[in-house]
């Protein structure tokens, strides 16, 4: 059984690094990445991608990329293509954009992003400034096609959406979609995806964050939509609770090895789930991220014992700046 910090001392920190252990190599070499389903197209995508709004963007924000570099190559060299942004991501986009072009996988990028030009506290967006904001996405990713553009917390859903549609209607966008990781908006959220046609939805979910499986993942189900999944690690919180505490030997019962892999495939193991994509600046983390989309997945017998081992955790301290990644 291998630890978080075994796995990842096995693990060079630089794109597509060698793994040093043959069992890693077999892993994440001859094994391929689970691959989901587009509800309303049929289209396959790589179960685990990349998001950005934590670790990401506060890197995104200095002057060394290179560590973002080796993030991204890492994500493609092993198989994932989803990556998650936003313009209220920081530099984020435009990082993202840049690196991915001068390596010359801009390509093979799944590109989601986000639209939300509600001014806070209020409630109306300016149709213009929805544009631009959209216009100024597709520049920073030098791409004449977005594969997801989402409306962002539920914002203005229908002067943000319906341009989102007019877009899609045009072939400029591939799919479109709605966020909220709140969940005292989840009964909004229900109410857009029995309304409009969707072929996403971003949520949070986790192991110690299951509200969505009560009304969001079988609605999701019920309706095609596809479900990007945000959080899995609980921002910081599920790294606090599990502490210094070892993988129990039981996690290999669903190919396990580190915690991060533990965390994800409970998500994954949800039908509903498309993507699942947690946010990371470093290459080690990310190839670590993707190994929880590789082999089996637990079964309900199995998740209900995660739960149960999660619920023992002691509660993570307050949530304060810096820490782990989603």
């Amino acid at each position: 059984m291998l630890n978080r910090r075994e796995w990842i001392a096995t693990t060079a920190g630089a794109a597509g690094a060698l793994l040093l252990n043959p069992r890693l190599v077999n892993a994440l070499r001859d094994r391929q990445l689970i691959q989901r389903v587009i509800p309303s197209t049929g289209e396959m995508v790589p179960a685990v991608g990349l998001g950005s709004s934590a670790t990401f963007s506060r890197v995104a924000r200095g002057e060394d990329v290179a560590a973002l570099k080796e993030v991204l190559s890492a994500m493609v060299e092993n198989g994932a293509t989803v990556f998650d942004t936003a313009p209220g991501y920081g530099a984020s986009e435009q990082v993202a954009g840049d690196i991915a072009n001068d390596l010359g996988i801009a390509d093979q990028i799944f590109w989601a992003t986000k639209l939300n030009v509600v001014p806070r506290g209020e409630s109306s967006a300016d149709p213009t400034a929805a544009r631009e904001q959209i216009h100024a996405s597709f520049q920073r990713f030098r791409q004449e096609t977005i594969d997801l553009i989402q409306v962002h917390n539920l914002a203005d859903v229908p002067v943000q959406l319906g341009i989102l549609k007019e877009l899609k209607t045009e072939g400029h966008v591939r799919y479109i979609g709605v966020t909220t990781t709140s969940n005292s908006r989840y009964q909004d959220l229900a109410a857009v995806m029995r309304n409009e046609p969707l072929d996403f939805v971003g949520i949070g979910y986790a192991v110690d964050n299951r509200d969505v499986e009560e009304t969001i993942l079988p609605l999701a189900a019920e309706r095609k939509i596809g479900v990007l999944v945000y959080q899995p690690f609980g921002r910081t919180r599920l790294w606090q609770r599990v502490g210094d505490r070892e993988l129990p030997e039981w996690a290999t019962e669903f190919d396990a090895t580190t915690w991060a892999q533990f965390f994800i495939k409970y998500v994954l193991s949800h039908p509903a789930v498309t993507v699942v994509t947690p946010a990371t600046s470093q290459a080690r983390h990310m190839v670590d991220n993707i190994g929880g989309g590789i082999g089996r997945l637990p079964d309900e017998a199995m998740r209900e014992r995660m739960v149960e081992l999660v619920n023992t955790l002691p509660q993570a301290p307050p949530r304060r700046r810096g820490g782990r990644t989603l």
